[in-house]
Parts: C-alpha cells; structure tokens; sequence
C-alpha cells in the first residue's frame, strides 16, 4: 500500500515490500472483506434500461466458495486451467474467486476472438473446463471436436444441452463454505495470453502476488485510492490484463465498488451514459476509447460527471489527446505502463505534479526500471533503448506456458526485456517510443508512430489513425498512416494533401505521411492495440508490387 505523501521522491524512496508467506487472491478479495463488512457493495452492474444490480462482499464470498466447491466436485484440481469466456458481470469474477480460491488457473478469454484464437489458447494451455455463455458456446461449437482436453463446460446462460452444465445449478447444489487452498505467493494463479502484436500469442503465468504487485501501480494513476466515494469503471474487457489487473482486482482487495457494463462495441455516448448514471469517479479508459470520445462535443455540458481520477495505458497517449482529457473533462489524465509480462511499472501521479503531456510516467514505487543496451547495460539518460524491469519483481511473471526458451530469452541477466523503445530523461521520465518492430526508419530518421498518429489524431476528420513504415528504395522507409474517418467526412486526395499538410507543419518535415491511405477499420487486439505488424505486411505488400510493375 502506498502511504500518501508530498511528494513522488518521498513516495518512491521509502516503499517497501510486505508480501506475505501466504497469499490467496480469491480470499483477499472476497472472505477477508466479508469477514469484515459483509453488506459492503463489492460489483455494481449497469444496465441501460433497468436500475443498477448490485452484489456485496458477502454474496461474493458466498457464491464463489459454492462455485469452488463445485468444480472441485466435477474434478478440477489445483494447477487445472479454467477458461472464463464471459463479458463485465457478476459470474465473471464468482468464477475468478472460485478459481484462485481451489488453487486452479483462471484463463480469462475475450469475446471478441474469433474460433481459431479460441482453439490456440484452449489447446496451448490445456484447459480442463470452460465458463462461458450462449455467445460463447456459438463459438465454441465449431472447435469443440478439436478440444479432448477441454472435460467441462458451463454456461452462466440457460442452455438445452445435456453436455453442458448449468453455472446456476452447480452454484445452489454445491451451497457451502468451501477452504481456500493455502498458496504462497508463488504459486500460479492465473495465465493471460499476450496480445499477439508481433507474433503468436504466449500465455504469461503469474502467481497469486501478482495482484498485491499491483496495487502501488493502482493506488498511484489514482490519486491515493481509496478516497470516500470512489467508485471505478473500465470499459476494457476483464479477461485483458488491463482491465482485469488495473481495475477489478486491485479494486476489490481495497474495497472500492466496481462498476460493470454490459458487452459491447465501444461507444463514446453510452460511455458517458455509464459515467453519469454510476457516478463514476475513477476510470481507466485505453487511449484508443479516449480519442473516440473526443468525437463527442461539450461532454460536460451534456452529461453530469463527477470524475476524480482517469488512468489511460495500452498505448501511448499523447499530447494532443492529454490535453483534450484536462480541457474537455476536467481531469489530469494520469498514463501508466505495462505488459501482460509484467505490469504497472510505470506511472503518473498528477496530484504530486508527475503527469506530463508525453512522457508515460515515472517508475512506480517498488518497481526498478532503465533504459538498456543489447548487453543489459542502462544507457544514459536521453538515450533511446529498450526499456526493461529489473527482477526479481512482484508483478513479473512466472514464466511462458510451456515455452522455456522464450522465457529465458525475454531476460538479459536480471533486466527483464520489454521489446520497447524509449527514453529516460533526467528526473526519471519515461517516453515511449514505439515497439522495435514498430519503428520507422527514413532518410536516416528513426521515427516512432505514436506521436504521428496522436497528431493525426487531431485532425478534425480523424476518428482513428496508425502510422507505419513501408519499404521505399529511396528512403529505406516512408511514413504511410492509415486513417478512419470520422462520419461525414469522405476519402478524396484533397482531403488527403490537408492531412498530410496537417502532420508537416506541427511535427517535422520527415515524420509527415507521404501516403495517406482511408479504410473503414483498424485492426485492433482485444486490449485496443492497434495491429501494426499486419499493416506493415499490407505495405510491404503494396511496395513488392509496385517494384515489380
């Protein structure tokens, strides 16, 4: 826990470490707060045309040890993979709690993968049993002869399917208090697949500290949480690290209300509905969603917010998107960073003066971070290198499912590698400057795409933007930014030039794209990263082409 101080050096300097010989997630999050205040309001669901659902400490602590004791009288046993397959909502975390208190491994699951993506990582991490719904039984229908492994299935959905087993059922026959199992810190707790940005996916195993890693990380983008009132809200699906780890469990262990929205497309205006109708006072919204809700004018002479903190991490802000959150809403947006690897290391504090349009943050307290050479040596500050986590490190993962060698290779001696660029300045900020393969190389220029498409972004027919470098003989490499535009604007070469002309004159002369290329959509990963790589290969594509015209 973070001790709220004066000042970031004071915060930084006297942190320490207290993770305990024993440890449960499922336990600290539920039964100890239970124990305590049992009628205290743990999850709180919205829906747009009905009042708010609410569920308590007790309820939570209840439920999931019968849904404990219910998997353990179907057979799963500690060190089993269960999947969750499920939106925001009350079964979602039972589930979570249930699984950490019988000491299997949650593997939580998007929505939005498709069924070749649902077969990987079912079949990669061998899991044992599923808690989906109707949605996600649709999409396991077409895998499921694919998955021997895969024994138990169960749909938090009624179904008419003998081999599917009722989450409501298991619940009401398995009623009773269920022991948690007596897990150190080290022991796993639940595995979450990487994005797949520049690659296949791996499943990053993290033991049961990794939750008590977070809360510094947590307790800093939002200001001292908890504050009298707090109340958070993330539309990220919880089944990514972000909204799992930056939101809900932190959340939950210091007794702060969770609010939970039903599944859907990211929408600005329900995004706003939610704010209102929940009070929502501390949010964490990606930087991708925070530029959508640029697109809708005056929100706060529209809508009644009543917003204490906003976290953004997932990608890099900027300057122009920082300023429109502190202008627009009222609120210094406080980015932090992390991987699925290894989370929340870096962060923004802006009560204590450390949020600035640009750099990321600084190192969160308890977390040691530098800027490294290929050989592991810190590079001087202002130099561009990959950033990397010294171990060992409460929030670092345990290891790669079944992938030894791409374990051992993520580690320089003890510099935990990121595959990140960036730059430390000399009061320890940290600017991202774009993942390895991102970076674009021109006329002799390494550029990064983050602060192009920020500034694309600003365009006022931008809705989304991404910036990569496509092959050119002459440059090596040219800017190429693929641009969505926003409604009642329509692709011409006009509008084209303006855009281009736009990103000349506010940056340099060798960042501006040289092409400008309108599509109806991003390809965008479950956490709201923009899939470069497969741009890239659309450019690259587009450059074999023209050379062998």
């Amino acid at each position: 826990m973070l001790v709220e101080t004066s000042s970031y050096e004071a915060l930084y300097r006297d942190f320490r470490w207290q993770i305990p010989a024993r440890f449960n997630i499922g336990t600290a999050v539920s039964n100890a707060w239970a124990a305590q205040e049992p009628d205290r309001a743990c999850l709180q669901h919205f829906l747009p045309e009905a009042p708010a659902l609410s569920l308590t400490y007790g309820a939570l602590a209840a439920r999931s040890d019968a849904f404990a004791r219910a998997l353990a009288a179907t057979g799963v046993k500690p060190g089993d993979r269960v999947a969750i397959l499920l939106p925001q909502g009350f079964e979602t975390v039972i589930a979570h709690v249930a699984i950490y208190k019988l000491g299997a491994i949650a593997l939580p699951l998007a929505l939005l993968f498709g069924a070749d993506a649902l077969r990987f990582r079912l079949l990669d991490s061998g899991a044992r049993a599923i808690v989906t719904n109707t949605f996600g039984l649709e999409r396991l229908r077409s895998i499921r002869t694919d998955l021997p492994g895969l024994d138990l299935v169960i749909s938090t959905d009624p179904v008419d399917d003998p081999a599917v087993s009722s989450f409501a059922a298991l619940e009401a026959a398995h009623a009773g208090s269920f022991e948690a199992i007596d897990s150190g810190p080290d022991d796993p707790a639940m595995m979450i697949y990487t994005s797949g940005t520049t690659g296949p996916p791996k499943g990053a195993l993290h033991g049961h500290r990794v939750l008590l890693g977070h809360v510094p990380g947590f307790q800093m983008y939002n200001e001292f949480l908890p504050q009298p009132g707090d109340r958070i809200w993330t539309p990220s699906d919880w089944a990514w690290a972000g909204g799992l780890l930056n939101v809900l469990l932190p959340a939950l262990l210091l007794g702060v209300p969770v609010v939970s929205s039903p599944a859907q497309k990211f929408d600005p205006e329900m995004a706003y509905r939610i704010m209102q109708a929940m009070q929502v006072r501390n949010a964490f919204i990606p930087p991708t969603a925070l530029r959508l809700m640029k697109t809708v004018e005056n929100p706060r002479g529209k809508y009644r917010l009543n917003l204490r903190t906003i976290g953004s991490a997932g990608e890099s802000l900027g300057r122009e998107t920082w300023e429109w959150v502190r202008d627009a809403l009222g609120v210094t947006v406080n980015e932090f960073y992390g991987q699925t690897e290894c989370n929340m290391v870096l962060g923004s504090i802006g009560r204590l003066g450390v949020s600035r349009p640009g750099p990321i943050g600084r190192p969160v307290p308890g977390h040691e971070v530098a800027i490294i050479d290929g050989a592991g040596r810190a590079l001087p500050p202002g130099t561009v290198g990959q950033l990397a986590v010294r171990r060992p490190d409460p929030v670092m993962f345990l290891g790669y499912w079944n992938a030894e060698r791409a374990t051992a290779e993520k580690f320089v001696g003890d510099w935990m590698t990121t595959g990140d660029l960036a730059r430390m300045d000399e009061e320890g900020y940290v600017t991202f400057f774009g993942r390895n393969d991102d970076v674009i190389t021109s006329s002799g220029y390494r550029i990064g795409p983050g602060e192009i498409e920020d500034c694309l972004a600003a365009h006022p027919a931008v809705e989304l933007a991404a910036a990569v470098g496509k092959p050119d003989p002459l440059r090596t490499e040219i800017v190429k930014a693929y641009i969505v535009l926003r409604p009642g604007f329509s692709a011409s070469e006009e509008l084209a030039a303006d855009i281009r002309e736009w990103v000349k004159s506010r940056l340099s002369m060798h960042e501006y794209p040289r092409e400008v290329a309108f599509i109806d959509a991003l390809p965008l990963t479950t956490s709201g990263k923009v899939i470069r790589h497969l741009l890239r290969s659309e450019a690259a594509r587009e450059a074999t082409l023209a050379a062998s015209a």
